[in-house]
């Protein structure tokens, strides 16, 4: 079973992330925020990743601690939960509809951290999310993880919907990527032998 548990406690936040890479979409979620949980409970569905977080944070002042460590824990119960990343898809691609908007999103579980981060959302909050935030969370996620993920929205008016389409699509292309190939299960999917 690919399983990792992570604890990160600051000054700002106290986070626990368990994720199961093999799982079917089971989660408990509790960031403190409303809409963050929505999104975080989709991510899980669509990756069919098994995933629980909680998190007391200092939302008091506002939710960009509580996202970014959550987006450092979760990265980093990731690439553990990965280990050597044996036998994987390595890449995964994804462009989903979400009503008007479209959301293009690719990774490559490189061990190279980079995000390519081109979104436009028109309103500054959805609920008691700041949009800002959304590129936190995945620069906190994909610098945790080691991969390479490029997230682009092609179209959309509307915020709710331009980021639920994100995390669904992050959702489903990592999905793809962390599946097994059964011609190479045995193998590390890079030609330098270790990713």
């Amino acid at each position: 079973m690919r399983v990792a548990e992570v604890k990160r406690k600051t000054a700002e936040t106290d986070v626990y992330v368990k994720l199961n890479l093999d799982g079917t979409g089971q989660c408990d979620i509790d960031s403190g925020i409303g809409f963050f949980d929505h999104m975080l409970i989709l991510f899980s569905k669509h990756s069919r990743f098994d995933l629980t977080v909680k998190c007391k944070g200092d939302i008091e002042v506002d939710g960009h601690h509580t996202t970014e460590d959550i987006g450092i824990a979760l990265g980093q119960a990731f690439k553990e939960a990965l280990g050597d990343k044996r036998g994987i898809h390595r890449y995964g691609s994804t462009i989903l509809p979400m009503d008007e908007a479209l959301i293009m999103t690719a990774v490559d579980i490189s061990g190279r951290p980079y995000l390519k981060y081109r979104m436009k959302i028109p309103a500054a909050m959805v609920g008691d999310f700041d949009t800002e935030l959304l590129r936190e969370f995945f620069v906190a996620f994909a610098f945790n993880s080691c991969i390479t993920l490029h997230i682009r929205r092609l179209d959309g008016v509307n915020s709710h919907h331009i980021v639920e389409g994100t995390f669904k699509s992050v959702a489903r292309t990592l999905k793809k990527a962390v599946a097994i190939d059964e011609t190479i299960k045995n193998e590390i999917p890079s030609s330098k032998g270790v990713l």
